[in-house]
């Protein structure tokens, strides 16, 4: 990830409806959302939620795929996996020790519960 696609995602989410969209979408996991269900869940109007899909989606922190008549969007794993990577790519000036409380909080993330998989 370069400078320019970290500034494209972080823009992307740092509208509150677009982050609730995308935290949303992370939550559902691998099923994820069709758009209907995604507007209905934050309260919003079809045309509004499609706009913030597509800004998501052209991020890249989204993808949707067609399934029938739904189009379905789902969390981008790989770009997001990539941004934080980015975020971090320098991190603790090497005392890695400052960093590791973190890095420990990031890998042991239960993603159905959101607690941490030794608590």
């Amino acid at each position: 990830m370069d400078i320019n696609n970290a500034l494209e995602a972080l823009d992307a989410i740092s509208q509150s409806t677009r982050l609730d969209i995308f935290r949303l979408l992370i939550r559902a996991g691998e099923s994820g959302l069709a758009a209907g269900e995604i507007a209905e869940a934050i309260d919003g109007r079809q045309n509004t939620t499609s706009t913030n899909l597509s800004i998501l989606a052209r991020s890249g922190l989204i993808g949707a795929e067609r399934d029938g008549r739904n189009v379905i969007y789902r969390a981008n794993h790989a770009v997001i996996r990539d941004l934080i990577a980015f975020l971090l790519e320098d991190c603790c000036g090497g005392q890695p020790e400052i960093c590791a409380p973190l890095l420990q909080s990031l890998s042991c993330l239960n993603t159905t519960s959101g607690a941490c998989c030794d608590a």
